[in-house]
């Protein structure tokens, strides 16, 4: 198939007025490629690769801590229509019995084969992995998670987490000043650099630090030691302070990724813009989505706890903010309107967030040899297409 005439967003993050040749859902490098010679025109439109959200708990009324793959799918289905092909699913902090409950529904569906890349279901965007946001969070920073689900750092309780949903945990939040979190982090990377029997899990899984009160250098160690990400950046950590840094000093030292919720709700417009500024092509667009998305105005669940949701808000109700009601095609056109330039803030929803998760191979732009995801968006940033044939 031929995408003609359409302005495509390319690795080096600049558009350019050129055909897209796709052949057996890859991106390949000319016509003299394809079998199929059907064509789209995409005349006076953006070609983007689809774009990939890896940090979000729910949308559609489904959240997927509920451990069911009917809910599953449908958030996979809301996700597709709004331009998000590519999905981490993201627990919230349980009992350690529940999570490892909700990790095994992933494994015993009949539908697992949606975690493998080579996979696709029409209408569906594709999991490309799991991000375990807890149990190992500071209590003093924890938001809407449950004081009583979270515990210290465990090597052997992640591992357990990581078989019981078939080796699928591609990032861990974490706070680096509990306890037992050093040697965690030792321990998984350690084994990366040493070639031990963790390799597998140390090579994949990618060390976010958040929902921590820990200091510069405690932050600094724990990027020094292997931790390459940041979770929600400027929440559910200490502020920036020019005599106490924390971890948004630290990070802006370190050689991470950090995710961004430009809603419009969890960082004020200027502090987006600020965050493109100090993390130049280290901004990972994220929704932050939790099961009121896509709804109307109501009370809803989230990881155990009551959430009112008024307008574009979520929120416990003692004020705290509870996850987001957007999702990332969404807070990709809010961070443009906030005055990112288009071409970062597609890459903060593409190409960066399958680098942070280790799949820029395969995914998050439009080369050669890579799987053909492509959304259609007008000069208004309306989306128009999804996978157009």
């Amino acid at each position: 198939m031929i995408i003609k005439n359409g302005m495509v967003f390319g690795e080096d993050q600049t558009f350019t007025r050129r055909d897209l040749y796709i052949e057996k859902g890859k991106i390949v490098e000319s016509v003299d490629c394809l079998t199929d010679l059907g064509e789209v025109d995409a005349q006076n439109l953006y070609v983007l690769p689809g774009l990939i959200d890896i940090h979000s708990h729910g949308a559609a009324g489904h959240d997927f801590s509920d451990g069911d793959p009917k809910g599953l799918e449908a958030i996979l289905a809301y996700q597709y229509a709004h331009g998000i092909t590519g999905y981490v699913p993201t627990t919230m902090s349980l009992p350690q019995e529940k999570l490892l409950e909700v990790l095994g529904s992933v494994e015993k569906s009949k539908e697992r084969e949606w975690f493998e890349l080579a996979g696709r279901r029409p209408g569906l965007a594709r999991l490309l992995g799991i991000h375990l946001e807890g149990p190992f969070l500071d209590p003093s920073k924890r938001g809407a998670h449950r004081e009583e689900a979270l515990c210290p750092p465990d090597v052997d309780f992640l591992k357990a987490c990581d078989r019981a949903c078939g080796g699928r945990i591609r990032l861990l939040t974490l706070s680096p000043n509990l306890e037992g979190a050093p040697e965690l982090i030792r321990a998984l990377k350690g084994a990366a650099r040493t070639g031990t029997d963790r390799k597998d899990i140390c090579e994949r899984l990618h060390i976010s630090l958040g929902h921590t009160a820990a200091d510069y250098e405690t932050c600094r160690r724990a990027f020094e030691a292997g931790a390459d990400h940041v979770t929600h950046l400027f929440n559910a950590m200490n502020p920036f302070h020019h005599r106490e840094p924390g971890l948004i000093g630290a990070a802006a030292e370190a050689d991470c990724m950090v995710e961004l919720i430009a809603d419009g709700i969890h960082v004020h417009e200027s502090a987006v813009r600020a965050a493109f500024r100090l993390f130049p092509d280290r901004v990972v667009l994220v929704s932050d989505s939790m099961r009121g998305t896509g709804l109307k105005d109501g009370m809803y669940d989230l990881g155990g706890r009551q959430v009112q949701v008024q307008g574009s808000r979520a929120a416990l109700q003692d004020g705290t903010i509870a996850g987001s009601v957007t999702n990332l095609f969404d807070c990709m056109k809010k961070a443009v309107s906030f005055g990112i330039p288009l071409e970062e803030a597609v890459a903060a929803a593409t190409i960066h967030p399958a680098r942070a998760i280790g799949l820029a191979d395969r995914v998050g732009s439009l080369a050669p040899g890579k799987d053909a995801d492509v959304l259609l968006v007008n000069q208004k940033l309306e989306l128009v297409s999804v996978n157009p044939v």
